[in-house]
Formats: structure tokens, sequence, C-alpha cells
């Protein structure tokens, strides 16, 4: 048994809502059973994510971009030469709100229609690198011996190959133009950290008494994994995943600027790049406006991701939860904060 105090603390806390917090040995009811797990898991995680700023902002700017990138793009028309005249400037005609580019397109519409593309390829990067790193991750410490210098050898492998020309190489290569595969291949160099650090963790929680209870009966690594140690690591993994898909974000909009990527759909970075071709850094009065919408934009929905995992990690924290729980007892609290 691990003798961290901390672990132990969230041993304890951990196990107020694993009984859902009835330590009173009286019968509940269905009803009253229902409303302790709603309480614990759903109404607590909100008292909790309410209490900070960070979360509903990050909440309200994520869930913009997603209605944006979802139903936005049947309400708003896909731009078209003949929006408004070209180069208007921003806030001159209403028509065309953040103005047109040199073609008369709207710079907004151009916006609200590279959105799904972006939404695409931030999911795949998250779900490509945060995958393969909990799979390698937790199996590596899980098993250990000869299984574990294996996937940890290709994991440093994968660290030392410089990430960018790797993902410009795979690029011309295969020249993406699904925002699905774009978003897999720039996962390829975002798992590796967070598959060690996975790892790290599984080695403590593999020497608890239950994880060696299961392996002694029996239990096949893929149930111990899925069931008794992968959840315990849920909050870091959502974490990094909202993490990755920033990432993604950032290198898909700079390859798309610098040429790398095929322009087969409306992207941020795709605008970037023909606002700087047309010269937009010397005739910033011209398309200044043209170059800083996407800029902004880009800037915005990270900030919003940054302040969702932000508030995740509070969301997530059992010692939060407990005291904002009002189903688990004064004493229990007590003894909580008192840790």
């Amino acid at each position: 048994m691990s003798k961290d105090p901390q672990q132990q603390s969230n041993r304890t806390q951990t196990s107020i809502f694993d009984h859902g917090g009835d330590f009173t040995g009286q019968t509940s009811t269905r009803s009253e059973r229902a409303y302790r797990h709603a309480d614990q898991y759903v109404l607590a995680p909100i008292r909790v994510g309410l209490t900070d700023w960070r979360m509903p902002v990050g909440g309200i700017i994520v869930c913009f971009f997603i209605l944006l990138g979802t139903i936005g793009v049947d309400y708003v028309p896909a731009p078209k030469t003949s929006d408004g005249v070209p180069k208007t400037p921003a806030f001159v005609d209403w028509a065309v709100p953040l103005g047109t580019d040199n073609l008369g397109q709207g710079v907004a519409k151009q916006l609200v229609h590279a959105t799904p593309a972006m939404l695409k390829m931030a999911l795949a990067g998250a779900i490509v690198a945060t995958g393969l790193a909990v799979i390698i991750g937790t199996v590596a410490g899980y098993k250990g011996g000869t299984v574990d210098s294996v996937l940890m050898t290709l994991t440093d492998v994968v660290m030392t190959i410089p990430a960018l020309p790797l993902v410009i190489v795979l690029a011309a290569i295969y020249q993406p133009k699904d925002p699905f595969v774009v978003g897999m291949i720039l996962a390829i160099d975002n798992w590796p950290g967070l598959a060690r650090a996975l790892r790290s963790q599984v080695l403590t929680i593999r020497e608890e008494s239950y994880i060696e209870a299961a392996r002694t009966m029996g239990i096949s690594s893929p149930t111990v994994l899925g069931r008794d140690i992968v959840p315990q690591m849920m909050p870091y993994i959502l974490i990094n995943a909202a993490n990755a898909a920033r990432t993604v974000i950032f290198e898909s909009v700079a390859l798309y600027f610098l040429g790398f990527l095929p322009f087969s759909t409306f992207n941020w970075g795709v605008m970037l790049n023909l606002a700087y071709q047309a010269g937009a850094m010397s005739n910033i009065d011209l398309f200044g406006h043209w170059l800083i919408a996407p800029m902004v934009t880009l800037a915005v929905f990270s900030f919003g991701l940054i302040l969702f995992s932000q508030g995740l990690d509070r969301v997530f924290n059992p010692r939060l939860r407990a005291r904002h729980a009002k189903t688990v007892s004064s004493d229990d609290r007590t003894d909580i904060s008192s840790d």
C-alpha cells in the first residue's frame, strides 16, 4: 500500500463518491439513490465549475465555435465574389461586417465556413494523440518488462524525430485534403509526452492492493486497465486532450499559412496565406482586416480551450466535488477539508 499522504487522501475522497456518501447504514429508496448520484456526479461538478469564471467562459467559447461549425454553416451562405466590393474594410458595409478580400468575398463568411474543417482537425488530432498515449502509456506501465522497454523505446524514438520536418514530408507524400486526415497526421508528434506521463502514474497505481488482487484472481489485463486504472486517470487524460486539440489547430494553421498543405477548403490558415500574398503586411489599411480577422478568431478559440481545460482540472478534483456535494455529510466534508 502506498505511504503517500496525498494518495491516501484521494482514495478517501474517491471512496466517498463510490459509496454515494451513505455511511449511515440506513436503507435509502431508489429515488434517494438517484438524487445522490445526480448530486455527486452532475450537480456538484456544475457547482464547482460555476465557482470559477474560467469554466463557464471557456465552455461558452468552445460551445460557440461548435455551434458555428455545425449549425452556423446552414444559416450563413457560402462566400462568393458578389458579396461586396473587393477590398472593403471592416465595419463599413454591414452586409459584409468584417469586410471583403481582394475578390469581394466576405471575410466573416469565410471564417464561418472554415470552422467545420478546424473542428474536424482538432477532433481527429485529439482522439489520435490521446488514444495512442493512453494505449501505449498504460500498457507499458502495467505490463512492465520487455513490453515496457519496447513501447518506451518507440516513444523515445518518436520524441527525438523533429516534428515539423516529419509532418511536412508526410504532407508532401500524401497531400491530405480531408480535415480528419490532416488532424491525424498532425497528431503524430503529440502523444509521446502524455504516454510517458501516463506510464509513470500507472507504475504507482499497479502497486495498489486491489490491482494486485485482480491480477491474482486472473482477471485479464484489458479488463483491469479499462475498469480500474484508466478511469482514475480520466481527468488528466481529458485535460491533455483539450491541449492536444489546441496544438493541432495551431500546427494546421501554421502549415496552411506556409503553404505546406493543399488548399482544398476554407481554413483560417489559408485566409492568412492569401492575405499575406495579397500584400496585407505592407498594406495594412487595405488588407489588414483580412489578416487580423482569422488571427483574432484563432486566438479566441485557443483561449477558450485553455480556459476550458483549466476548468476541467477543478471539476474533476474529488476534494472540490465532495465539498460542493450536498449529499456528502458534514463530517465527511470536515475530514476532507482537514486533509
